[in-house]
């Protein structure tokens, strides 16, 4: 089994704790800027590739960074070899500016998340006296023994930061631009907390929705020529079926500038004016 079942033995929605962290941010936080933070996130774990475990932590890391204004590129979800995993993290710390991991820091043999980025960085890996400590409180409080399984869990790369984990015990580590992260939700979501307020953060993306009252394919080519004219928004189309007036959409608008934003709102606002005043004169 992975970390997804914890061994070391009713939390807010993400976008409201990752905006309260923002007006607590710590002395090692760097501010909001003009800088486009990106991050890739790297799902490891056989388990989720054979369906077997859900994956409940892509939406909220999303949705988490998004509010930090963190611009989540990339998911990758690999399964517990180490090739596809040192493969995976040299590709994608090079690209992002963060690049955040789940799964595979747990107990058991299969748990190669730690030796994988230890090898990705070439740097060795053995039992860390930081999460050594951490361990022997935990199982002194438990009543438990230590044994061969909960120490792998202490083994983290040389020149590493522990990641703090308020639930369980068993820490997380992050070293270079890489955050590894545990795959149990809550667990993930406390390491998630601890490292946010020392992650470098960019513009927050404002957003705005249009009710089209109309179908997609009769502004589809509207809202292309909308795009193109202001590049640095995002807009996006959602079709939906409305019980009472049949087909719809909502168009969805998406950029770091209120006035830019504004702009290109106006400029849909006015074509869908346009659209429904021909479908209804037709």
């Amino acid at each position: 089994m992975k970390d997804h079942n914890p061994q070391w033995q009713g939390r807010a929605g993400p976008l409201r704790r990752a905006a309260s962290l923002g007006h607590h941010m710590s002395p090692t936080a760097s501010p909001a800027s003009q800088e486009h933070v990106t991050a890739a996130l790297l799902v490891i774990g056989d388990e989720i590739l054979s369906g077997r475990t859900k994956d409940k932590n892509i939406g909220y890391i999303a949705e988490y960074l998004t509010a930090l204004g963190i611009d989540l590129k990339e998911v990758r979800v690999v399964g517990d070899e180490e090739a596809p995993i040192v493969e995976a993290l040299n590709a994608l710390r090079q690209r992002y500016t963060y690049v955040l991991t789940t799964g595979g820091i747990g107990p058991t043999h299969d748990d190669i998340t730690a030796d994988c980025v230890a090898k990705a960085f070439g740097v060795p890996i053995d039992i860390d006296p930081r999460a050594l400590a951490i361990l022997k409180e935990r199982v002194r409080d438990m009543g438990v023994e230590i044994n061969e399984a909960r120490l792998r869990m202490t083994r983290i790369p040389q020149g590493a930061d522990l990641v703090q984990n308020k639930v369980s015990g068993a820490p997380g580590f992050w070293i270079g631009n890489v955050i590894v992260m545990a795959g149990v939700p809550t667990i993930m979501q406390a390491m998630l907390d601890e490292v946010a307020p020392k992650l470098k953060t960019g513009v927050r993306i404002l957003s705005q929705t249009l009710r089209a009252d109309a179908r997609e394919g009769d502004i589809g080519t509207q809202l292309g020529e909308i795009a193109k004219a202001n590049p640095e928004v995002a807009i996006g189309s959602y079709p939906f079926f409305d019980p009472q007036h049949g087909p719809n959409t909502n168009v969805v608008l998406r950029a770091r500038d209120a006035q830019k934003l504004a702009l290109a709102a106006r400029a849909v606002e006015n074509m869908l004016q346009r659209v429904r005043g021909a479908q209804s004169s037709g």
